[in-house]
């Protein structure tokens, strides 16, 4: 199994240590932050969507058209769109990238978010939702001829498409959620399930029920897993700079009127506060304090050393099946140049060097005696 790197972009400049640079849409800015992910070698960007934030499709469109290679990861929330004309601009989408294109369907972890767009269904139904509209997502993209579909949240007569995704069979799906009810639609329809940066515990064990899930309908996913990075040249600077960015975190919060992290509505975020209660570090190098801090809101735990103990800590995830790590800073553009130069190559070089020690020790063990 090899490795992948996907990093994130953002309509502007922000952080949680520091409050948004310039306009809401900042088409320099993103320029410089796709080409720079496309320069460090990154594989894919994530575009991520919320209930207030500029459109990730058209974000998707402006990046793609001012890089060559990387491929895009956009977030997309099923219910605000019919499935049939999502799944036509997608294709549409993925023919003008040349086949760079993936979708990460977010079935929405916030009531409150949710309901910004005028969706006021709950959690569980969310997620019932989803199912369908993947669904009839993936058969406008793979149906040979014009089909009828009539289900709980979405009907259509003559569905079709002339437009089909230059990926075959289509454009790869990734899904995300923790809850029982999104691992059962993970498992139908996931091509990568996507976890947040959890303990090597935690983690291990949600892989095992997603392969479960995944068997039960003769499908077995990948896995991408997120953290957010915290690089020094010794350990101990890595460690001095991860307080600062706790403390430049918690000074962003109260300049801006924020409580101490509330918890945020998602299994995701119960489940990175569970690791958080163990305490600030849990396997030696995963950091939790900004995911306690913030109420375990977004993929806000971090691996924090020196490139070398960090791509150590990486691999101990590869080894539990995860071969997607989606990396960025709290210094967005600045840490992605970092991870281009310090940690990526690192990382493909060490699985390059023990996979090539392992196909020696099993061709050395295929010799007769």
């Amino acid at each position: 199994m090899g490795v992948q790197f996907i990093g994130m972009i953002q309509p502007h400049e922000i952080s949680e240590t520091f409050a948004r640079r310039g306009p809401v849409v900042d088409p320099a800015y993103v320029r410089v932050f796709a080409q720079a992910h496309e320069h460090a070698g990154f594989d894919r960007i994530l575009v991520p969507s919320s209930g207030t934030s500029p459109d990730a499709v058209l974000t998707v469109q402006y990046a793609a058209s001012v890089t060559q290679r990387i491929g895009f990861l956009l977030a997309h929330r099923p219910g605000f769109v019919a499935p049939t004309l999502a799944a036509r601009q997608f294709a549409t989408l993925d023919q003008f990238t040349q086949g760079r294109l993936a979708v990460h369907c977010i079935t929405g972890g916030s009531d409150e978010d949710q309901q910004r767009d005028g969706d006021f269904l709950g959690h569980d139904e969310r997620y019932a939702r989803s199912d369908e509209y993947l669904s009839v997502l993936r058969q406008v993209w793979t149906a040979e001829q014009p089909f009828d579909h009539e289900g709980r949240y979405y009907r259509a007569k003559g569905a079709w498409s002339e437009v089909r995704p230059l990926q075959k069979p289509h454009v790869p799906i990734y899904f995300g959620g923790a809850s029982a009810p999104a691992l059962e639609v993970a498992g139908r329809h996931a091509d990568v399930y996507a976890l947040w940066g959890e303990s090597l515990a935690q983690a291990g064990e949600l892989v095992q029920r997603v392969r479960a899930a995944a068997a039960r309908h003769g499908r077995s996913p990948g896995f991408s897993i997120s953290f957010r990075p915290i690089l020094g040249a010794t350990e101990a600077q890595a460690w001095d700079k991860a307080h600062a960015i706790l403390e430049a975190t918690r000074r962003l919060r109260v300049e801006q009127g924020f409580a101490r992290g509330g918890p945020q509505q998602s299994e995701g975020a119960r489940r990175l506060l569970a690791d958080a209660a163990q305490g600030d570090r849990v396997d030696e190098r995963l950091w939790t304090a900004i995911a306690r801090e913030t109420g375990g809101r977004s993929n806000t735990t971090s691996l924090v050393g020196t490139p070398e103990q960090v791509a150590d800590a990486l691999l101990k995830y590869h080894d539990l099946g995860i071969g997607t790590f989606l990396i960025r800073g709290f210094d967005p553009l600045a840490d992605a140049i970092g991870y281009g130069r310090e940690l990526l190559p690192l990382v493909r070089d060490k699985l390059a060097r023990r996979e090539r020690h392992g196909a020696s020790v099993s061709a050395l063990e295929a010799q007769p005696a």
